[in-house]
């Protein structure tokens, strides 16, 4: 698989940037105005392709990794964005979750990073499963049980919630699949054998909180009905809303679209799905005219080869 970095990552940024403009937009209203492309102002009132938070910690994650897996350095580079502007779009930020930007602060207060994260039921916004695609590129070789531990520490920087935890790996493990040249229905037949084949074997949580992901692990999420799916900024219904639309859509701009005219939180559920369709569909279908648009494109290419190059190469 040619590009795959690049695929997933622009992918992540390509979704955002659709859904930014639309943010906390309802559904009824995005049905009778639906986003067909990249759009200026709207939401944040920020030119076409920009991209959010989402994006901008995806690059943040990224960029360490170029370099190999160290945990403070990843928190360290959140701090860099937030305090300074760093992988912004145009050198600020505009919008941040409030369990990731309480982390952040006790990070840069100089707090243990495994402590800085959101731990109660309260705390499972979808800050980290926004994020987190880049790690797939490093664990890809791991062991189950390994790759689960990483993804508990990196998801834990911000979102330390079990929920939060199991939702980032039930992704990544998805896209692990995809990796593998699976078809969609057989990546995702997999992924649910192998996830609830790890849940059963290790207690890491209660059976109240297993049955949480019933809809995902043990039914198909792509039979619910449109109105079934609820596309806030909960972890949970971010995760289904994004495989219920890639596993609804024969393209890259189809997935992203449904996406995006879910509405609520449109930029992380366009960037979730984004990140999914990216890497199936490939880097050669997601349209010209909305790469050509994204801002700061030369910089993600830049990071993307990098990781293709660290992570890829032969």
């Amino acid at each position: 698989m040619e590009n795959v970095v690049k695929s997933g990552i622009f992918g992540v940024c390509v979704g955002d940037a659709l859904g930014v403009p639309v943010e906390f937009k309802k559904r009824e209203d995005l049905r009778k105005s639906p986003v067909t492309g990249m759009k200026a102002f709207g939401t944040h009132n920020q030119p076409a392709g920009t991209w959010s938070d989402d994006s901008s910690l995806t690059l943040c994650l990224a960029e360490v990794l170029v370099k190999g897996y160290n945990l403070e350095k990843i928190g360290q580079g959140f701090v860099r964005w937030y305090e300074h502007g760093h992988w912004t779009p145009h050198g600020r930020v505009f919008d941040v979750g409030i369990a990731t930007r309480q982390a952040i602060h006790k990070i840069g207060r100089g707090n243990v990073l495994q402590l800085c994260g959101g731990s109660s039921e309260k705390d499972n916004g979808n800050g980290s499963l926004m994020r987190i695609l880049p790690l797939l590129f490093y664990i890809k070789g791991f062991s189950l049980e390994q790759r689960f531990e990483i993804i508990k520490e990196v998801s834990s920087i911000t979102h330390a919630h079990i929920r939060s935890v199991i939702s980032c790996f039930i992704y990544l493990e998805f896209l692990l699949e995809i990796l593998h040249r699976k078809n969609k229905l057989e990546a995702y037949q997999n992924m649910c054998i192998v996830v609830n084949q790890f849940l059963d074997n290790n207690p890491i949580c209660s059976q109240a909180e297993m049955n949480l992901f019933e809809r995902i692990l043990n039914n198909n999420i792509s039979k619910c009905a449109e109105d079934e799916i609820k596309s806030g900024g909960y972890v949970l219904h971010s995760l289904e809303a994004s495989l219920w639309c890639f596993m609804n859509s024969e393209s890259y701009s189809e997935a992203v679209l449904k996406a995006v005219n879910l509405g609520e939180d449109t930029d992380t559920t366009g960037a979730i799905t984004g990140g999914i369709a990216g890497i199936y569909y490939g880097f050669e279908n997601i349209p010209e005219d909305w790469i050509s648009e994204l801002v700061r494109k030369e910089d993600i290419e830049k990071i993307c080869e990098k990781l293709e190059t660290k992570y890829f190469s032969k």
